[in-house]
């Protein structure tokens, strides 16, 4: 791993998640995206602004929905990258700005970043490198 100052170089130097990750991430931005889906077509939308006129920030409490919002989203994506073992405020010095720079605010994950990929480990997916190695080897050999 080429490293200065603790930062990887890429992504793939500290990345190593199956192929199939991806379908976390995405069930874990979907779940959120599908409650309030649920929530707006039963009428939840309309009474949460409602109720926000209605406070004693008044109109004026609206303008915080967003920065909400916004938090709710990084909370579940910072919780999704720490459970499959990926810090979210490391950057590497291939990424940054926007829309990568994430990992200059404060990290919102409800969990700690763990030393193995839980998801990899729960459903007995292959690692990346040991993939590419069967692959390899059945290719020599054919």
């Amino acid at each position: 791993m080429a490293q200065e100052s603790g930062k990887p170089s890429t992504i793939a130097d500290y990345d190593k998640r199956s192929d199939n990750a991806w379908m976390f991430s995405f069930t874990a931005a979907m779940i959120p995206f599908t409650a309030f889906c649920y929530g707006h077509s039963k009428g939840v939308t309309g009474r949460v602004i409602e109720s926000l006129v209605k406070r004693p920030g008044g109109f004026y409490a609206i303008f915080a929905l967003p920065f909400v919002t916004l938090g709710f989203e990084k909370c579940v994506y910072d919780t999704a990258q720490s459970i499959q073992g990926i810090n979210p405020n490391v950057r590497p010095k291939d990424r940054g700005g926007f829309p990568s720079g994430g990992a200059s605010l404060p990290s919102f994950s409800l969990v700690p970043v763990q030393e193995v990929n839980i998801i990899d480990r729960i459903f007995g997916t292959v690692p990346k490198d040991l993939a590419r190695k069967l692959t390899q080897k059945t290719n020599e050999e054919t």
